[in-house]
């Protein structure tokens, strides 16, 4: 087949989404497909970005063809990548979807690409209505749905929140795939000696952008609780902020945690993923809310537990008791799943799970739905 997909890609930092959209590419290449990937020229105004930078400074990905012509808020660009899409003839065209500003930009484009009779257009929704929610979200999700032929999720609450808007739309959820395109495993003693982190310690991986949604203030609350001090538990934290940070710091400093975090502020490359996960004992989403996480499908990659909350369709990836917890988004029970990880001493039990669980997240079932759904 004739593939593009249309979505972040290199020079962005799209972070897990700009990574998935390659890696799925990359999967179609090697079933011998011929793809295309369509990113932003402009994806996020300055003034709607809230990290340090939107382009990374890595290199380019080897053998995947990207054009970065997408301007997500300009009408004349969409009708010329409608045109150009439509002229293009493919046989499928995969819309990565993850917040409704984008909806008016791929909407539109979609609308022009199908009116060739012949390329298909499925979506992959990471979220219909995002973590945090704005005037006019439904209607510019109804705007885009309405222009696709079928849809893949990869959690039930975002399937369900897609029938809600549109109850007509073939649509299917098959789960995340592992994000296996980070390198091999290092051992903890390779991966703390990088970091700086003796390896005695007892260490906890909060990953990630740092949004107020992730929780990631009630982790260093749960921190502050008399049980994990006795542990002397300590943070490894690995993301840019999204946000404000003085919040976070007034915290660390409120229950005097300088001495147990790790910090590493800035945004992560990819080929430094790997020593983070590599470093920690387990992973911990104290998520508010969340539809699912491609933080779980990294740690499945370097069989890493996790202690996950009980929102969206984290439990759906995170069998409580076999790869890790599931804990109610509060800081109590954040604190009780840690101090149960380590008292219990569920680590390498939860690891040797993993091994087998992780079969589940393949590539070729997860790129197998989207061609059946096209189909």
């Amino acid at each position: 087949m004739r593939i593009v997909i249309l979505g972040s890609a290199y020079p962005l930092r799209g972070g897990g989404i700009a990574s998935f959209n390659e890696r799925l590419a990359e999967h179609y290449q090697q079933l011998g497909h011929e793809v295309d990937i369509y990113s932003f020229s402009l994806q996020y105004p300055n003034f709607l970005f809230p990290g340090k930078s939107q382009f990374s400074d890595e290199s380019a990905p080897n053998g995947l063809r990207i054009f970065s012509k997408v301007n997500s808020v300009n009408p004349f660009n969409w009708i010329k990548i409608g045109l150009e899409l439509k002229k293009a003839n493919y046989d499928l065209l995969i819309v990565r979807f993850w917040m409704p500003f984008f909806g008016p930009c791929l909407g539109t484009i979609q609308r022009i690409v199908r009116q060739n009779k012949h390329t298909k257009v499925v979506c992959i929704a990471d979220n219909i209505i995002p973590h945090e929610h704005r005037i006019g979200d439904q209607i510019l999700a109804k705007y885009f749905l309405n222009a696709v032929d079928g849809c893949v999720t990869m959690s039930r609450s975002v399937l369900d929140d897609l029938k809600e808007i549109n109850s007509k739309i073939p649509a299917t959820y098959t789960p995340h795939p592992l994000y296996d395109n980070y390198g091999p495993s290092i051992s903890l003693e390779q991966a703390r000696a990088a970091l700086k982190i003796p390896v005695e310690d007892k260490v906890v991986l909060f990953f990630g952008f740092i949004r107020q949604y992730k929780g990631l203030d009630m982790l260093l609350e749960a921190l502050g609780k008399v049980e994990l001090q006795e542990l002397n538990v300590k943070l490894l934290l690995a993301g840019e902020f999204y946000g404000d940070e003085d919040l976070y710091q007034s915290l660390i400093q409120k229950y005097g945690l300088q001495d147990r975090i790790y910090l590493h502020t800035s945004f992560i490359p990819n080929d430094e993923v790997g020593k983070y996960f590599c470093a920690a004992d387990v992973v911990v989403l104290p998520y508010r809310t969340a539809t699912q996480s491609g933080i779980t499908q990294v740690a499945y990659h370097f069989d890493l537990p996790m202690i996950v909350t009980r929102v969206g369709g984290l439990p759906e990836l995170v069998h409580d008791g076999l790869v890790g917890t599931v804990v109610e988004p509060n800081i109590a029970e954040i604190a009780k799943g840690i101090a149960s990880f380590y008292d219990q001493n569920k680590g390498s039990v939860f690891r040797e799970n993993m091994k087998e669980e992780k079969k589940k997240y393949s590539w070729d079932i997860f790129g197998e739905e989207i061609i059946r759904l096209a189909k």
